[in-house]
């Protein structure tokens, strides 16, 4: 699904028009980004979390010289972390259509 098809599906659920839908989607990525980026995690029960997790610095092989070690530094990383109602949902619909 893209980004038309989310806010398409998310007008027909909702009722809200296209246009209204694509306003609440570029606000939520918004919220989290900021949020994100402020060091702050964003908790939806039941669906999941939106973190920031620091990855420390090691070493890495270059790709187009395997022999050459390469130093990667330390970052930040946005993660998400399904939470148990999510989780339910997928493995159900993935049980479904096995049979």
């Amino acid at each position: 699904m893209n980004k038309a098809e989310l806010v398409a599906s998310i007008a027909q659920k909702s009722g809200l028009t296209k246009k209204d839908s694509e306003t609440f989607l570029k606000a939520y990525i918004e919220t989290v980004e900021e949020t994100l980026a402020a060091g702050e995690k964003v908790q939806l029960v039941g669906f999941g979390t939106f973190e920031v997790r620091e990855r420390k610095a090691r070493e890495g092989r270059n790709p187009q010289n395997p022999k050459e070690v390469i130093k990667i530094p330390a970052s930040k990383a946005p993660v998400f972390k399904a939470g148990k109602g999510l989780k339910e949902i997928v493995n159900s619909k993935k049980k479904a259509k096995k049979k």
